[in-house]
């Protein structure tokens, strides 16, 4: 049974009044009023002497409650390096330079619960509580616990060795979604427009252990650029099409839109088709673009996304 601190809201001991968002392996930038105080584990049970006498009875009370400020203190303690010494989504934590290592999610000694939605239980929705949107899963896809760059993702089921690099697994289609936080940049079109290369080096260049799993890739041609509407805010997709030295090459989409929670802070979500026969319909990409929600839209509870085939 694994005992990793699971990603949500939790108190940010530097800054009081604050939570931090925890996203399973990492701490990120992202922060908010905190909502309400948030519990800690039970002290250790103390067994309390049998007996009438009150002083006995006061020496026990007193013993828990000892027992239970140590207990607070070593969690305030954790919870504190946890955030001195968290990562930002781009591998280093915010306000520090490279160098610092992440945080255990076990240093802590009791874990808040954190916030949910009954669309998480569901395996045809993929939800992003950081960013405040659920993404529609179509059939034939999951979204697994675990994945090597720790972003949120959504793949196909099927996997194949891939082409330039028999050691590794390739999907035939992969899409992720993440915070925008390594960035100054605030135009939806221009983080687009540069995110875009950054999005085909991962998918079809290099992986994230240096290995060219396609040869790497020998031209792209730009398909699609322009404004979109995604979650009820303005956003910006740019689509190439990848031509690699090994394999069919495949589709390569950054749509970059203001998140809809109050921050409205621009969120990055990468598309990676393969091309060829085995790899999904181009148009899945726009289908799944438009099928994107806020967090507590009607749409998004009773399976959203199981009409979406592969």
């Amino acid at each position: 049974m694994s005992n990793a601190t699971p990603p949500g809201w939790y108190p940010d001991a530097a800054t009081p009044g604050t939570d931090r968002w925890w996203a399973g392996t990492a701490w990120t930038a992202h922060t908010r009023p905190a909502a309400a105080p948030q519990p800690f584990g039970p002290p250790e049970p103390v067994t309390t002497p049998r007996g009438n006498g009150s002083a006995a009875s006061g020496r026990s009370s007193t013993h828990i409650v000892a027992l239970a400020g140590a207990g607070l203190i070593v969690v305030g303690a954790a919870v504190t390096g946890a955030v001195l010494l968290g990562r930002d989504d781009d591998g280093t934590r915010p306000g520090a330079g490279p160098g610092v290592s992440a945080p255990s999610p076990t240093a802590a000694t009791a874990t808040p619960s954190p916030s949910g939605s009954p669309a998480e239980d569901d395996p045809k929705v993929l939800v992003d509580q950081l960013n405040g949107i659920t993404l529609p899963i179509p059939d034939g896809w999951e979204k697994p616990a675990r994945t090597a760059d720790q972003v949120l993702t959504m793949r196909t089921v099927d996997s194949y060795d891939c082409p330039g690099s028999s050691s590794d697994f390739c999907y035939h289609a992969t899409v992720t979604s993440r915070v925008a936080s390594a960035t100054g940049i605030t135009s939806a079109e221009k983080l687009a427009e540069q995110d875009i290369a950054t999005a085909a080096d991962g998918a079809y260049e290099k992986n994230i252990v240096g290995n060219r799993i396609h040869g790497g890739i020998t031209s792209h041609k730009v398909l699609d650029s322009g404004s979109v509407s995604v979650a009820g805010r303005a956003g910006y997709q740019v689509r190439w099409r990848v031509d690699t030295a090994k394999g069919p090459g495949g589709y390569v989409q950054s749509l970059v839109f203001p998140s809809p929670t109050g921050s409205e802070s621009l969120v990055i979500v990468r598309y990676a088709f393969d091309a060829g026969l085995d790899g999904p319909p181009l148009r899945l990409m726009d289908t799944i673009t438009k099928g994107i929600r806020p967090i507590g839209d009607s749409a998004t509870s009773g399976g959203a996304g199981s009409s979406i085939e592969h």
